[in-house]
């Protein structure tokens, strides 16, 4: 029996900020939508053409209060092959967390308030 990871899911109060946001800071991009009749959800799979690990972000229709990203450590993961290039852009798009000079990575802040680590190509 052997499994692959294929998704991970956060819950996101604005889809279209959000998307804007992952697509600006990390080139990811819409591959996939699922907006049942109903309405009362809407769900995109983004990726970033590389790997086939998808990011799954869900917008529950008609929500108005942020969600409470927790404090447990819980995070995303990139790797890059322009580490100064990218934390310099970061910076500049001013989604900075922290930077772990001693570790060589630094995090991110999504619109909701996910973090995301980003890390040296090959590390991780």
């Amino acid at each position: 029996m052997q499994f692959r990871m294929i998704h991970n899911n956060i819950n996101v109060l604005d889809l279209d900020r959000s998307m804007k946001f992952y697509a600006e800071a990390l080139g990811l991009f819409e591959v996939k939508r699922i907006v049942p009749e109903s309405g009362d959800v809407r769900i995109v799979f983004l990726g970033d053409g590389q790997s086939n690990h998808k990011l799954e972000l869900t917008q529950i229709t008609g929500r108005t209060n942020p969600y409470e990203p927790g404090d447990n450590g819980r995070h995303l993961a990139f790797s890059t092959d322009d580490f100064q290039g990218s934390l310099e852009k970061h910076q500049k798009m001013g989604c900075v967390k922290s930077v772990n000079k001693a570790s060589g990575i630094y995090y991110l802040e999504d619109p909701d308030g996910y973090t995301i680590e980003i890390l040296p190509l090959g590390r991780g």
